[in-house]
């Protein structure tokens, strides 16, 4: 590759994408790679601050920007995903499914410490909707060695570095406890937001059962759904230390095996989640749910509808960024809550 002066380069190949930027009005490219530059191109390419451009000279041992940026895109592109043509020597590789999104780091460290190589995901363990960009790839120069490609080949070994787990068609049911609700001396206004959370994974809600704050009423309700065939149970009020919240005895009761009942997040620190010897999950949601737009429930119910098994290890590990600011506007999953796991 060499450089040569713009006026001298009528006639000339463009080997990759120029870039022009005019504040708020454009940001493209002005000439694609393979322009055959004109005469009448030089005056915007010295308005774009180009006072040389440079000529393509072949070299086997090097690969173009835009070969290498499809190299990288498959390297990490997996089922449900496609990628976009190459724009600017950039691929972006999207969702084809909704679903749950997961990037191995150690390798995406790998990869992106090898030199040349730029590919920026947005954050894993989260879900994804069909059409949402995942990642973006390129290379830092016009040209890369061959060889360190193949480096980058090797630490794929075969597996991408990205899964999306598409959400499954699940079932639940909701348990309501309260003497209040339950006598009626109050409006229920939790269940209409499990509701919504429900709808949002398109989980069929085959049941809905208010009870006392009585253990037995609650472990009977329990088991109710799910012999009713439910695949996740969600248990709503009851969970503080207070002597009549008595969700998490019932649920023990019930015979699920409790995986955390308490979780390093503010807020949702009185969570419960387990399961019983089926995988049918149960979960308990402190009151915080009803009035708070994002919970630790947020966090982990995408890795129910996914079918991923939530770990005691999991839930230790919310403690970093497991402090939500209370944001005026709550932009989750575009911030730092919950990023721990």
């Amino acid at each position: 590759m060499k450089k040569i002066k713009t006026q001298d380069a009528i006639g000339h190949v463009l080997p990759h994408d120029m870039t022009r930027i005019v504040k708020d009005e454009y940001k493209g490219p002005a000439f694609k790679k393979g322009h055959v530059i004109k005469e009448e191109d030089i005056p915007l390419l010295l308005e774009m601050g180009k006072e040389h451009i440079y000529v393509l000279e072949k070299d086997e041992n090097m690969i173009h920007e835009n070969d290498a940026a499809k190299i990288l895109a498959n390297i990490c592109i997996n089922d449900y995903m496609e990628m976009t043509d190459v724009q600017e020597g950039k691929i972006e590789i999207k969702a084809t499914e909704d679903g749950f999104f997961e990037v191995d780091t150690d390798r995406l460290f790998e990869l992106n410490y090898l030199g040349d190589i730029a590919i920026a995901t947005r954050t894993g363990n989260l879900p994804v909707k069909k059409g949402d960009v995942l990642a973006g790839t390129r290379i830092i120069p016009l040209l890369i060695e061959k060889n360190q490609l193949e480096e980058a080949e090797k630490i794929k070994n075969g597996v991408p570095i990205f899964k999306i787990t598409p959400f499954r068609k699940l079932k639940g049911g909701i348990v309501t406890t309260g003497s209040e609700v339950y006598n009626n001396r109050i409006v229920d206004k939790f269940t209409p937001v499990v509701k919504d959370k429900l709808k949002e994974y398109n989980v069929e809600l085959i049941h809905h059962e208010i009870c006392d704050d009585k253990t037995e009423m609650i472990k009977n309700a329990i088991m109710k759904i799910k012999e009713m065939g439910a695949d996740v149970i969600l248990c709503t009020g009851g969970m503080s230390v207070d002597p009549d919240d008595l969700t998490p005895a019932a649920i023990k009761e019930s015979g699920a095996n409790i995986i955390a009942y308490g979780a390093p997040t503010l807020p949702g620190s009185m969570f419960l989640v387990g399961y019983f010897d089926d995988d049918t999950a149960i979960m308990g949601l402190p009151g915080c749910v009803m009035y708070t737009k994002t919970t630790v429930f947020d966090i982990l119910f995408p890795y129910v509808i996914a079918g991923k098994k939530i770990t005691r290890e999991q839930i230790a590990r919310l403690g970093y960024g497991g402090y939500c600011l209370k944001c005026e506007t709550c932009h989750y999953p575009n911030c730092e809550f919950g990023k721990g796991v």
